[in-house]
């Protein structure tokens, strides 16, 4: 079963709230859709909005010519006694999709016409589109609440011009009103009716159904489907060509002759055209929806695929990630270490999940860009002494006020407790710390000669912050790492790995973990 995808991006997905394309932008995406998607139609525009469309539509209809895809641009027009005619004709359109009144309450309520006077309109201006060279298609607009509230009124316009040289008659849940139980219902009724014809189903996604009225238009007969990139649309705007394919092809077992692999591209560009950004969630083309977080799904899927579905992400041009967080479980550590070719004991995987828990309790995700720092981290940690370590410490920021720090420390058994005042909260920290070494140790104390702060590469991640500080102990120079999600965190975690560094070096220079004096 072949069902024909007619993309209205360019046309109804402009009517979203604050969407305007370019030319350049219109004839980008034209390219996209039809050149790497193979969409069999799209409908760019309406006839008469403005001259800056006037212009838009003349060159998207002169490189369709060019490249043999004329018949595959369509124009949306009035019923203006020639006007849109003209128009499209004058921009090099070969298709119009003439708009006419598919329920009693629009036809004798907006337009102030007996339904004869209307028909006899269409009538008219199908011969004059037909007469200027023009292929046919109508929307029967309202066609939804046409068929809830004034179905004879349907019925005897579809007898008024089904003889007319219309080539699909498309009909729009235009206020999104329709449940799929109706739509099956008023689709097979259409095309029980006028089994040759060619009905087409516009769906609006006011109720969050418009892909399920897709499915039930299908089931019920429809030859074709519109849909829009992304779903951009009017109001909660229109089924998504994502969805649609997909459902079409797993649930209908039905084609479309679309590239699913170029879907994920192809909406990415649009995300960045519109200015419309794609929840994350979004089926087929969000960020988080080929991402398990739970380790008990990448167990699973370690064993036999058993999280799977028919929706695989190779099929959109996408891959399966598996989440760092709280929920992780060692499975999912091991997948995104063999994706990053990263070997590591059970053991150090232990350390390492343990060390991603405490994370996702501070942030919901940890990527598997951050994993490289997590390992490096937690591994060389682990192999410091641990004379030194904080009980507590409470750091405190006020307006007007300079920030202060209370600490409390055991080294080498013994408690110490100090509090200072510093020109921001990580200098108050080592201010105190400073105090306990120089004043109540009498030791010396490192300098602190650079410090750095980054994230991870690519920068989409707001888990970690990698601080880095370099010091200089008695002519020693000490270089340690912190990791965490809070800055000062992590430059208190660089801390208290060079204090732990520092009690493994005699005045004399001899060094206990000499290894991890300069790659910590």
């Amino acid at each position: 079963m072949y069902v024909e995808l007619m993309d209205t991006t360019l046309r109804d997905g402009e009517q979203t709230s604050g969407v305007s394309f370019s030319t350049s932008e219109k004839l980008a995406i034209t390219r996209l859709l039809l050149g790497e998607l193979h969409v069999p139609r799209i409908e760019i525009a309406s006839a008469r909005v403005s001259e800056g469309e006037r212009d838009t539509v003349r060159k998207v209809c002169a490189w369709a010519e060019r490249t043999g895809n004329l018949h595959a641009i369509e124009v949306l027009g009035f019923l203006d006694n020639g006007i849109s005619v003209n128009w499209i004709k004058d921009v090099g359109g070969k298709v119009i999709n003439l708009l006419a009144k598919g329920s009693e309450r629009h036809c004798r309520l907006q337009l102030k016409q007996t339904p004869e006077e209307h028909f006899a309109t269409i009538e008219r201006e199908v011969n004059r589109a037909v007469e200027a060279g023009l292929d046919v298609n109508i929307y029967l607009e309202d066609w939804s609440n046409g068929m809830k509230h004034s179905p004879d009124y349907v019925f005897a316009m579809m007898e008024s011009i089904k003889r007319l040289p219309i080539r699909r008659f498309m009909l729009p849940d235009t206020l999104g009103v329709l449940n799929p139980y109706d739509t099956l219902s008023y689709v097979h009724r259409m095309v029980k009716h006028y089994p040759k014809l060619h009905f087409d189903f516009h769906a609006h996604n006011d109720y969050d159904l418009a892909t399920a009225n897709v499915f039930a238009a299908v089931k019920g007969g429809a030859r074709g489907v519109h849909c829009t990139i992304n779903g951009l649309g009017e109001r909660a705007g229109n089924a998504t060509l994502s969805s649609t394919v997909a459902v079409i092809h797993d649930q209908l077992q039905g084609t479309t002759n679309i590239d699913e692999s170029k879907i994920n591209k192809v909406s990415h560009i649009v995300e960045s055209f519109s200015g419309i950004l794609v929840p994350p969630n979004k089926p087929i083309i969000g960020d988080s929806v080929f991402t398990q977080c739970a380790g008990v799904h990448a167990d699973g899927d370690n064993k036999n695929n058993l999280y799977y579905n028919d929706l695989l992400p190779e099929r959109f041009g996408r891959e399966r990630e598996y989440a760092l967080g709280k929920t992780s479980g060692k499975a999912n550590i091991k997948k995104n270490l063999e994706a990053l070719g990263i070997e590591l004991s059970e053991e150090n995987i232990k350390k390492v999940t343990e060390r991603i828990i405490q994370l996702g309790d501070k942030k919901e995700i940890v990527t598997q860009g951050d994993l490289p720092f997590i390992v490096a981290d937690v591994l060389k940690h682990s192999a410091l002494p641990s004379k030194v370590r904080i009980v507590n410490y409470a750091l405190n920021l006020s307006q007007g006020l300079r920030p202060t720090a209370t600490i409390k420390l055991i080294i080498n058994d013994a408690e110490f407790q100090e509090s200072a005042v510093g020109d921001g909260q990580f200098d108050a920290f080592m201010r105190a710390i400073r105090t306990i070494y120089r004043g109540k140790l009498q030791r010396p104390f490192p300098t602190l000669t650079n410090y750095s702060v980054n994230i991870p590469p690519g920068g989409k991640t707001d888990a970690l912050v990698h601080t880095i500080i370099t010091w200089n102990y008695e002519g020693n120079v000490l270089k340690t790492r912190g990791l965490d999600a809070d800055q000062t965190e992590a430059a208190i975690q660089a801390t208290v790995k060079m204090l732990n560094l520092i009690e493994g070096i005699d005045l004399g220079g001899n060094m206990e973990n000499a290894e991890n004096m300069n790659n910590n």
